[in-house]
């Protein structure tokens, strides 16, 4: 006969390290420490790759041009990043995360998601775990690491962030639902600017304008991720934590809330996404050799381009050269652009892959 008995409720754990590199700066060098730090280059050209809490307090975020952040916060202090450091750091952590659950599925250098339903230490209460690990990743690393803890990943997520920095937090299956009802779309992990402002048209603004929405609304407005935020919404996610996953491409997209049609304003819209796509290969030690730029127009159809190189990609700059010329052959565009993507695959690990080089020539 098969078997009745019912799954038990999965409890999952999000960590998530407070302001990683620009922490790990602070440790090593005692003289940037309680002073607003950026991680990143300072030139005009620049991006910020993390910022510490005290440039937090001025408005300075990851992904900001530099020049943009030493305005809001003229005190600031660029630090070259050291990803060997910080990679290094990384596995000290993910070794921690062994010591409970093989099910680790890293996200970036500096957060993952554990399934510790069935845990190695046989601990039943996952707050217990997380508080665990976060004292051992503070005893090891003398690093602060916050947490979160739910029924699934969307909550567990969402609740990494409730008690941040250096604090956790628990979302459990009588309050999710609720939980997110109260919350704002805006506020969802997954729901950018463009789909934000989208729900905002639709008069979708907190979890509980979503819900009241049909599944069949929202895969005609929101196409694939339809049925997602139509779960989400419900308190709902049976996605599962996938460990040692083998990234085969590594890529960012926007939608714009203004569609456009120059082409000068559609290249430059490639900088952000290509310095997010290198942070992630730089940190993770690996680049491409195939970059690949997305198009889609105002009627929703879309185009691609792609070029394969025959070495790996080796900075910022050459990866933006290639995009935008890719770009630049299907100029014109045949109707206004609402969105723009870049990814490149064919990765490998190299040493050819410069030091990370934030300070884009264009």
């Amino acid at each position: 006969m098969p078997d009745e008995s019912p799954r038990p409720i999965r409890k999952i754990i999000h960590v998530d390290m407070d302001a990683f590199y620009a922490s790990v700066e602070q440790r090593d060098n005692p003289e940037l420490r309680g002073k607003p730090v950026a991680v990143g280059g300072a030139a005009a050209r620049g991006v910020v790759a993390a910022a510490s809490y005290e440039a937090r307090e001025f408005g300075v975020r990851s992904a900001m041009p530099s020049v943009t952040a030493a305005r809001k916060c003229p005190q600031l202090i660029f630090v070259k990043p050291r990803f060997e450091t910080y990679r290094a750091v990384s596995r000290q952590i993910r070794e921690i995360f062994a010591e409970y659950t093989p099910l680790i599925e890293p996200l970036s250098l500096d957060e993952a998601y554990l399934d510790v339903t069935e845990n190695l230490r046989d601990m039943p209460v996952a707050t217990e775990i997380a508080l665990e690990i976060r004292g051992k990743i503070k005893a090891v690393t003398g690093l602060n690491a916050s947490a979160g803890i739910s029924y699934n990943k969307f909550l567990a997520k969402m609740a990494s962030d409730l008690n941040k920095p250096n604090g956790q937090a628990v979302i459990t299956p009588k309050n999710g639902a609720a939980f997110v009802e109260g919350l704002a779309v805006k506020k969802f992990h997954g729901v950018g600017p463009a789909t934000a402002e989208k729900m905002h048209r639709l008069g979708i603004e907190t979890g509980a304008d979503l819900k009241a929405k049909s599944l069949e609304f929202l895969a005609q407005h929101f196409g694939k991720s339809g049925p997602y935020f139509y779960g989400i919404s419900r308190g709902i996610d049976n996605r599962q934590v996938q460990p040692d996953r083998e990234r085969k491409s590594v890529g960012a997209e926007d939608t714009f809330i203004e569609d456009i049609v120059e082409l000068d304003l559609a290249k430059s819209e490639l900088v952000p996404l290509v310095a997010k796509i290198w942070r992630h290969c730089e940190a993770n030690g690996y680049s491409g050799k195939t970059v690949t730029v997305k198009v889609k127009y105002s009627d929703f159809q879309q185009i691609t381009r792609s070029r394969t190189v025959s070495h790996f990609f080796g900075g910022e700059a050459e990866l933006v050269e290639n995009a935008a010329q890719l770009l630049a052959s299907a100029f014109p565009f045949r109707k206004p652009v609402r969105l723009l993507g870049v990814t490149i695959s064919n990765l490998g690990e190299t040493s050819a892959a410069h030091e990370h080089q934030l300070d884009l020539a264009i």
